[in-house]
């Protein structure tokens, strides 16, 4: 499986952005997917998941703002981020999950929200 990100960019505080993720090979439908991020200094940390029934789960800190999608037939899952705070400022990787766990990665794309 190949995952290849995009949509990341520089952003004011409050814009919008939506990345998405874009997956090769026939497992996708059957995979659940996630979005994690990392910031300069930080370790990488989950934002969100998508089950195969579209049952999604965030983070704390995104919930009420970001929404998890996946369109099965483009092979592809969108993050869409709104009211982007400073804080958000990091490289978004998406991945397949296996057992709730990271399993493929994509290459991640920058996200940069100024103040």
């Amino acid at each position: 499986v190949q995952l290849q990100a995009s949509g990341g960019g520089l952003v004011q505080a409050g814009d919008s952005l939506r990345l998405s993720c874009a997956a090769s090979g026939r497992t996708f439908s059957n995979s659940a997917m996630g979005w994690f991020r990392q910031a300069p200094g930080k370790e990488r940390e989950f934002v969100a998941t998508i089950t195969r029934g579209r049952n999604t789960n965030y983070a704390d800190s995104v919930k009420g703002r970001f929404t998890f999608s996946r369109d099965n037939a483009k092979h592809t899952v969108y993050l869409q981020m709104n009211s982007l705070k400073p804080e958000d400022t990091a490289v978004y990787y998406c991945a397949t999950l296996q057992d709730n766990d990271p399993h493929y990665w994509g290459q991640g794309t920058q996200v940069t929200v100024s103040s």
